[in-house]
């Protein structure tokens, strides 16, 4: 397996790659206080199966590449065929790198490969200089949120009204970038 700069991903090869989306026995609940001026929410978990998929069109292939032109994404590759990317957005005005998609080829899961996705967007952000790395996923993807919590993301806020799907709840996680 090699990480490696992505350039330009050519043809959508998400079709292929299986499952695009999350099945889990567990999702976060997330509740919300507000009090005055003060504002609490806490996220707890709860046994309830959830499924999501995604359809990645060829629009959105055309929409990464734009983010890919940066620069900043990565790719893993087997024997020279894509098998998963990391595509990154390198936001100036807060000094952060904004992981727009993550993504897999089923067959590939579990061999440590968003692992050392995320390890190559760590460098990359050090050598820009970020202050930190964030992205946003779903209270429901319970299996995306603790995987980020294992490689040391934080809960850094939450959105109630970004989905049309009142289940979900916009989950924004960060790390800081050591310098």
């Amino acid at each position: 397996m090699e990480i490696r700069r992505l350039e330009k991903i050519i043809f959508n090869p998400v079709p292929d790659w299986g499952l695009n989306g999350y099945e889990t026995d567990t999702i976060f609940t997330v509740s919300t206080i507000e009090v005055g001026s003060s504002f609490e929410f806490s996220l707890r978990e709860k046994k309830q199966t959830y499924k999501k998929i995604w359809e990645t069109t060829d629009s959105d292939i055309n929409d990464f590449n734009e983010v890919v032109a940066q620069g900043h994404s990565f790719g893993a590759f087997h024997e020279n065929e894509l098998v998963g990317w990391i595509i990154c957005d390198f936001r100036k005005w807060n000094n952060s790198l904004f992981i727009e998609n993550i993504l897999v080829n089923e067959k590939y899961r579990g061999q440590n490969i968003g692992r050392l996705l995320l390890k190559s967007i760590n460098r990359e952000a050090r050598d820009l200089q970020c202050r930190l790395v964030e992205l946003e996923t779903q209270n429901t993807n319970y299996p995306a949120i603790t995987f980020y919590r294992k490689a040391g993301f934080n809960i850094t806020g939450i959105n109630t009204k970004l989905y049309s799907d009142t289940t979900e709840t916009a989950i924004f996680m960060s790390y800081d970038v050591l310098l």
